[in-house]
This record gives structure tokens, C-alpha cells and sequence, in this order.
């Protein structure tokens, strides 16, 4: 799997920007780590299509897509407050409507991800559905 590692700039300096003021129509996904379980925090945007709510990962393979696999939830937040999710991972087959979807509302802030990783299957997709009682 192909990842995109972002430069120290934009993790130290835009991604807690977005996450505190909604840069780009960003909210914060928090989701605890798959060793460690303490809260990793990234700004995502989030994209509705086909009545379901989704968040794409537009670097790949990240820690966040692996974290957001082993928790199966996430907690969505903005300044009006926080939503909690289960998260399920969409197959490769079915991604290409929502990568569409996302791709026009985050704009061309996205595209030059795509640029370098062009295929579907290098951007986990995951449903956010109302979580389940356990």
C-alpha cells in the first residue's frame, strides 16, 4: 500500500489550523491508537453521497486509516460538538463514486494526491454509521 508522507510543515502547523477553524470544511477525526490507545487527532472532510456519510484517506495508508481499522470507531468533531461513528471500510470496488464525491467537495486542494496515487485502492474509504451498542 502507497502512502504520502506529509511534509513536517503542514503536520506541525496546517493540520491543527484546519482542525481548529474548519479550513476547507475539515472537522477533527479522533480515533485511539492500535498500540499505544492514546487519541490521534487529523483533520479530515468528511463528504456525503448516496445518503451516507464518508471520510477518505487522501495520503493512503496512513496511521489513521490503520488506527480507524483496529478501533472500528471514531469520533467526528467541529465547534458545534462531537458525533461518534462506527467505521467501516469500503471495498476498492465501491469506492470510486464516493473518491468522486469527496474530490469535489475538498477541490483542487486534493488533486495533486491523486496525481501520485491515481488508483482507488491507495485511498481507504470508510462508512461512518451510528455506532453500535456493546
Amino acid at each position: 500500500m502507497a502512502y504520502l508522507k506529509p511534509p513536517a510543515p503542514m503536520r506541525k502547523l496546517f493540520n491543527p489550523l484546519a482542525m481548529r477553524f474548519g479550513i476547507g470544511g475539515s472537522v477533527t477525526l479522533a480515533v485511539a491508537g492500535r498500540t499505544s490507545g492514546a487519541e490521534q487527532q487529523i483533520p479530515v472532510i468528511p463528504v456525503k453521497h448516496d445518503g451516507a456519510r464518508y471520510v477518505v484517506s487522501t495520503r493512503g495508508e496512513s496511521e489513521w486509516v490503520r488506527n480507524v481499522r483496529r478501533a472500528g470507531r471514531v469520533e467526528l468533531r467541529d465547534r458545534s460538538g462531537a458525533e461518534r461513528f462506527a467505521a467501516v471500510e469500503i471495498p476498492v470496488a465501491e469506492r470510486a463514486p464516493v473518491i468522486e464525491a469527496y474530490r469535489a467537495k475538498a477541490g483542487r486542494t486534493v488533486d495533486s494526491y491523486w496525481k501520485r496515487l491515481p488508483d482507488p485502492a491507495d485511498h481507504p474509504t470508510f462508512r461512518l454509521e451510528p455506532p453500535t451498542a456493546n
